[in-house]
């Protein structure tokens, strides 16, 4: 059942997300509702992918080795300042078109890096894949993109030491949740 949950999730999940881009002409004729039906449907999914996850019996694939750990912090925190709003207010990220797309990818890979079991895989692969496929679907809607103004090194430290920050607090919940990020 886990399995079935878990795979769920991450269908709704795409759904949710493509709609607007597979269905435009549907997705504009439900208007300011589509939104709230979207954001419900994300919840849901997350739920689903949550239940289905812990719900999974540990199925191994590969045995990742220990200096993984290091690897998956360092681009876990690549991903979480790639999902900040450096990517629209700072200067390192300026110019990159989907930088929280490509923070999901990092997070993605970083997760497939220290997590050898079918579930992981399943999990943060199709979110991986997912990631992609948005990035694609986004640049033929919309092939046309020009950057916004440029912002400062200063916003980029900002959401650099934040970024720090954040990742700290996650770690710390992700290891109360019986997942230990820094180490056993």
């Amino acid at each position: 059942m886990g399995f079935a949950l878990l795979i769920l999730g991450l269908a709704l999940w795409w759904a949710a997300h493509l709609f607007k881009r597979v269905a435009p002409a549907r997705r504009a004729a439900m208007g300011d509702k589509a939104k709230g039906v979207v954001a419900l449907l994300l919840v849901l999914a997350v739920v689903l992918m949550v239940i289905g996850f812990r719900a999974t019996p540990f199925i191994a694939v590969w045995t990742p080795p220990a200096f993984m750990i290091h690897i998956n912090n360092l681009l876990v925190l690549i991903a979480i300042f790639l999902l900040s709003p450096a990517g629209k207010k700072g200067r390192i990220l300026h110019g990159v078109r989907h930088p929280m797309l490509g923070g999901i990818h990092a997070w993605s890979v970083a997760h497939l890096l220290v997590n050898g079991d079918l579930a992981s895989i399943i999990l943060f692969g199709g979110i991986f894949l997912w990631a992609l496929v948005e990035m694609k679907v986004i640049n033929r809607a919309e092939p046309s993109w020009t950057p916004g103004p440029v912002g400062t090194y200063a916003k980029d430290a900002m959401f650099f030491v934040a970024s720090i920050v954040l990742m700290g607090i996650i770690g710390y919940i992700h290891g109360l949740l019986g997942y230990p990020v820094f180490g056993s």
